[in-house]
């Protein structure tokens, strides 16, 4: 979908996020759907195209890093093209929301309230927190295919780093995803670890002005984030999200078969996740 598509579907969370940059946004599908297929696998990215933090501006120190923030979209990408290489027996849609964040004279401004797809708004409080706004608009448009699961996998918080590393990254969501997620990793090899959803942090997100804010406080603030992408979760739907910040992007030397750069981390996750959920392994 262009940006005019964008604009008349309502898709406020990808247009807000990408009006600054003379690069318009887009929000990219693709099906994958063998006749007879039995289980049908939604997956949902991040594809920040670059980064400044908007208005909200990052510092300069390692932004030029920023280029790895669309890590979410190019994984969701090339699994299902890994599964249609593979010719696995199961349904896969995957979405791609794909936005340049740029300080330019018409980004979204913080206090600036945005309305999704499906009508949700959201007051944005920080820009630099963007990744969760096209997200929503994806995670809402995702359900609307019936998935039996639907994960997400995104670059999308700092606090991941500060708490899990480089190598490690975060999985939360339903538990029994989420668990399903954790054992499909280790099969893998790669390294999450399954992280908790207090309810609490909820409350954080409360906005006067809107549904929900796009920051909370900072304390427990990649699980906040979780439960920001929860609010767009239809109900029922099984679900589990990948903050995978950490280890998308390795910024120091080679180490074991992960090379410097641009690592595809997520993708032999989701690939065999989407195995164990075609054979029954993953008891969604």
């Amino acid at each position: 979908m262009d940006e005019k598509a964008l604009a008349a579907g309502g898709y406020g969370g990808i247009l807000g996020v990408g009006q600054g940059s003379t690069r318009p946004p887009r929000l990219i599908r693709m099906e994958y759907k063998p006749k007879g297929a039995s289980k049908h696998v939604a997956l949902v990215g991040k594809g920040i195209t670059f980064d400044t933090g908007g208005i909200s501006l990052k510092p300069p120190a390692n932004m030029h890093h920023m280029k790895d923030d669309m890590s979410g979209a190019a994984a969701v990408i090339s699994t299902i093209r890994a599964i249609a290489d593979l010719e696995l027996d199961v349904a896969v849609t995957a979405y791609a929301a794909c936005a340049e964040n740029m300080p330019g004279g018409g980004a979204q401004r913080p206090g600036d309230v945005v309305t999704t797809y499906g009508g949700r708004t959201i007051e944005v409080l920080n820009t630099d927190a963007e990744g969760r706004l096209v997200m929503s608009d994806a995670l809402v448009r995702a359900a609307e295919d019936n998935p039996d699961v639907v994960l997400d996998i995104a670059t999308l918080t700092g606090h991941a780093v500060v708490a899990l590393g480089h190598r490690t990254a975060g999985v939360m969501g339903d538990d029994a995803v989420r668990d399903a997620v954790k054992v499909s990793a280790d099969r893998a090899g790669e390294e999450f670890w399954p992280m908790p959803m207090p309810e609490e942090l909820r409350a954080g997100l409360d906005s006067l002005v809107a549904d929900i804010a796009n920051v909370g406080p900072r304390e427990g603030g990649m699980l906040s984030a979780g439960w920001f992408l929860k609010d767009f979760i239809a109900e029922g739907l099984p679900w589990a999200h990948l903050d995978i910040a950490g280890p998308a992007f390795n910024p120091g030397s080679p180490y074991g078969y992960t090379h410097k750069g641009g690592v595809g981390f997520g993708i032999r996750t989701m690939v065999t996740f989407i195995e164990d959920v075609m054979d029954g392994r993953a008891e969604i």
